[in-house]
């Protein structure tokens, strides 16, 4: 089957979530709010100074992540999502917001916890390739990268969840030390400690 070969763009995301404000039903689904709290559970410590969402949508696990940071930079390229977040989030003030779209902009700021879910199918492999290179570099020495991406074939993605999470999964022994891996029926997590 032929997959795209591009990143999808932003207005990809835009126009789903202006005919739709919830598309994946992260409000919801019965899934989802199993997925976000095996996330939540798989984090190793209790406490992170400072945070990155990669692809925070209308800010679902934003907010059950904040607990947790000092401070939280939640990222995405749309606005019609970001503006359901910055809502949800009105009382968290330790969450920031951004519209930027990885790897071409990319925040410039030291991470102890990155987390990356359900975004690096939506990028090709060159994206991904710089996606990753930058957030090794935006990483601490002993910092978190937490991966959960859904594994099922999706035709309008230029990846799939497992060639994410062993595109990540090459550094282990150079650049990142594999702490936990979880493989449930449509998704997969990997926790990763940088070295």
């Amino acid at each position: 089957m032929n997959k795209p070969k591009n990143s999808l763009p932003p207005s990809y995301f835009e126009q789903m979530y202006r005919k739709n404000s919830d598309p994946w039903d992260f409000e919801t689904s019965d899934y989802e709010a199993q997925k976000y709290q095996t996330t939540i559970k798989a984090l190793p410590k209790t406490h992170y100074h400072n945070a990155l969402e990669i692809g925070g949508s209308i800010g679902v696990l934003t907010a059950l992540l904040a607990p947790y940071c000092d401070s939280l930079l939640s990222i995405d390229v749309s606005q019609t999502a970001q503006q359901q977040a910055i809502a949800r989030c009105k009382d968290l003030s330790q969450v920031r917001f951004e519209i930027a779209q990885v790897p071409q902009v990319y925040p410039d700021e030291m991470f102890d916890l990155t987390l990356l879910s359900e975004v690096g199918y939506y990028l090709n492999w060159d994206d991904l390739k710089k996606t990753q290179r930058l957030i090794i570099e935006h990483l601490h020495v002993g910092g978190h990268l937490l991966l959960v991406h859904w594994t099922l074939f999706a035709k309008d993605y230029p990846l799939t969840g497992d060639e994410v999470h062993n595109f990540f999964g090459q550094l282990t022994g150079t650049h990142l030390k594999h702490l936990h891996g979880l493989r449930r029926e449509q998704y997969r997590l990997d926790l990763f400690e940088r070295v």
